[in-house]
């Protein structure tokens, strides 16, 4: 069955379009936010005669041009329509009340990887919130969540928001970014217009486990290149709070993980003794690299390449965030004193004074169990497996799809 994006929809039906006539709307957008036919949804929204009037664009900006994390865009003008582009990852990250004036409406159409740690989802937070400040309306032109509905990992403990975690989710939600604004707009409490322009055919369970079979995958930001990647970041981004390099200036990143001093084959086994049963719907390969630039430039790297796809994929089974620890344990386990976390001195997301892997993680739990000789695989399952089973519930009337 074709799946009609959010988008497509909106532009196929004049009656989706009619209460738009006469409003200044605005497009917050990246370079995956394209129609089925690959064209732009800022062209494609010109071209159906709404008056858009400014354009936002998130990390990594509008255009996607900024490969690497906390680079900062600029404002601009629109060489091609000459409106207004605003940056949310530049001087702000809430929209400014400038740049809420110049328009009573404003679609989003980002395509998101069903991860907190992934941006656009508090983008989303920071505009309802603004909107509901300024009295604007907020569409969400619905995508699919590629990771599917699987849901696993921690909640964020109260204390730990951040930019990479907007509230109280666990780390895969298993939600899209329509069903994720209802989401927070019923735990914060805000009075906002809102509406979702849902997918047509999208089904979350049928082939391509999330991902719709004969969509063409593009890039959401520099370093997702595909939907493995998309599968495996609720784990890999942890390594972003790491020494071990998440595969950063390589054509795979954040589909592996490793560093110059591990042994990856000694990993993989030693991942296979201590939870075999983590590490079911996916393949380990171990892998040379040597990243172009990022941690370890330069210098020939052991890793650890996850696949999730092909035979070995198991949608139901496979759980990055619980191989990526295991990850962590079996180094820690191997090399007692390796040094695998980054220190405070690195400002992740400009946080200070706290390590990266518990702004990434919403707390420190699965570091804790990491460094702990004592604990064992079934010791975090009994500290993640309450909140798994709670978020499922709380979120259980939100589902479109």
């Amino acid at each position: 069955m074709t799946v009609h994006f959010g988008i497509d929809r909106l532009l196929a039906d004049p009656a989706l379009r009619k209460p738009l006539e006469g409003k200044r709307v605005a497009l917050l957008a990246h370079p995956a936010s394209v129609t089925a036919d690959l064209t732009h949804s800022l062209d494609a929204l010109v071209a159906s005669g709404l008056d858009i009037g400014a354009v936002f664009g998130p990390q990594h900006g509008v255009r996607g041009d900024l490969q690497d994390n906390m680079m900062e865009s600029p404002d601009f003008t629109d060489p091609t329509y000459g409106m207004p582009v605003f940056s949310l990852y530049g001087e702000v990250r809430r929209p400014s009340g400038q740049s809420m004036h110049t328009f009573d409406v404003i679609l989003i159409d980002l395509q998101d990887l069903g991860c907190r740690i992934y941006t656009y989802v508090t983008t989303l937070l920071y505009i309802l919130e603004a909107a509901a400040a300024h009295g604007k309306a907020v569409w969400v032109l619905d995508r699919p969540n590629p990771a599917g509905r699987p849901v696993e990992g921690t909640r964020l403990l109260p204390g730990w928001e951040s930019f990479v975690g907007a509230g109280p989710m666990v780390m895969r939600h298993g939600l899209t970014m329509g069903e994720m604004g209802h989401w927070f707009i019923r735990h914060f409490g805000l009075d906002v217009d809102y509406r979702v322009i849902a997918m047509e055919g999208w089904e979350p369970e049928g082939p391509g486990f999330g991902w719709p079979e004969g969509r063409v995958w593009i890039n959401p930001s520099p370093n997702a290149a595909n939907v493995n990647m998309a599968r495996a970041y609720a784990g890999t981004v942890m390594v972003e709070g790491a020494t071990l390099s998440e595969g950063r200036g390589t054509t795979r990143p954040l589909e592996l993980f490793g560093a110059p001093d591990i042994d990856a084959k000694a990993v993989i086994a030693e991942m296979h003794r201590l939870a075999p049963a983590w590490l079911t719907g996916c393949r380990l390969r171990d892998i040379w690299f040597q990243p172009t630039f990022h941690k370890h430039v330069g210098q020939l790297n052991s890793g650890v390449h996850i696949h999730a796809e092909g035979a070995w994929y198991d949608h139901a089974a496979f759980r990055p965030w619980r191989v990526q620890a295991l990850g962590f344990k079996a180094i820690r386990s191997l090399y007692p004193d390796y040094p695998i976390w980054r220190g405070t001195d690195f400002k992740y997301e400009y946080t200070d004074d706290v390590l990266a892997i518990d702004v990434i993680n919403g707390g420190p739990v699965l570091r804790e169990w990491v460094d702990n000789a004592n604990a064992a695989a079934g010791d975090l399952d009994a500290l993640v497996l309450s909140d798994e089973a709670g978020w499922r519930e709380e979120i259980a009337d939100l589902l479109i799809y």
